[in-house]
């Protein structure tokens, strides 16, 4: 019982650590720490955009009650904001301004250092979040259940094939004190099977065509992104991965809103 019960207990940390990394919701002050059991902490990654789907999905539904379909995007978009302290929107930004800006890998480095926002990071941004918006608004013309998994399905997934790139490609940065780095180090084949198996829960409630053609988007994105990161700076930095997650989790949106308007699969879920 004690081997069970110190099992338990260090996944639980281990959650904890993921928890505290992507998000500011607030954690035990007993949580321990080392660069070992952060990457370690990899494999719930996802079932931490699996817990924040679930909380700005119930989050629509109680100001949807109250307000708007619009409005209540807006204020689900800012609570998530709230909950990673823009965490992944600030990777996206940083990717797009060095990767815009930087005409070799080491550009490319200094300019994501740089704490300062650029053109190409700023148009990214707002394009995102007004495709988001846009997308979002678009899923309220079906019924609610709709909107509702499918932004569970966006964080959690999205989470997956970001995390994913960390087992495949090298982490590359000129900076030591990285928060980043200890994730790029000792990743099992076990952590990536929960990561993957947790991000992809939701799928169980859309049809099998839906499914088939997500992951196939999703595969298809990941491929060509990680070429890209490869080409351009010889593998992964943390603002990568954010930029990551943030653009799978719009191809998801795109997939379901695409397959919705043009009817191709029918009653979702």
């Amino acid at each position: 019982m004690k081997k069970v019960a110190d099992v338990l207990s260090k996944q639980l940390n281990l959650f904890y650590l993921a928890l505290s990394f992507f998000t500011r919701l607030p954690v035990p002050k007993t949580m321990q720490y080392s660069a070992e059991l952060l990457s370690q902490s990899s494999r719930y990654f996802s079932l931490i955009g699996l817990l924040l789907g679930i909380m700005l999905a119930l989050s629509y539904y109680v100001v949807n009650t109250l307000f708007s379909v619009q409005i209540s995007i807006l204020l689900m978009m800012s609570f998530s904001l709230v909950l990673t302290g823009a965490f992944h929107e600030d990777g996206l930004a940083d990717m797009a301004d060095g990767f815009g800006g930087g005409y070799n890998k080491a550009q490319c480095l200094t300019i994501m250092k740089d704490s300062r926002i650029g053109t190409y990071g700023a148009v990214t941004l707002m394009m995102a979040l007004a495709l988001k918006f846009t997308l979002l608004l678009t899923l309220t013309n079906y019924d609610l259940s709709v909107i509702l998994i499918t932004v569970i399905l966006s964080q959690s997934l999205s989470r997956a094939i970001a995390a994913s790139l960390i087992i495949s490609i090298p982490y590359v940065s000129e900076d030591r004190q990285s928060k980043s780095k200890p994730l790029a180090t000792n990743q099992s084949f076990k952590s990536s099977a929960v990561l993957l198996i947790v991000g992809c829960l939701p799928l169980y409630f859309y049809p099998l065509a839906i499914v088939f053609i997500c992951l196939t988007v999703l595969f298809v994105f990941r491929w060509f992104f990680q070429q890209w990161l490869m080409k351009k700076i010889g593998g992964f930095t943390g603002d990568c991965l954010g930029a990551a997650q943030q653009v799978a989790e719009i191809l998801i949106l795109l997939v379901v809103v695409c397959c919705l308007e043009h009817q191709l699969l029918g009653t979702l879920l």
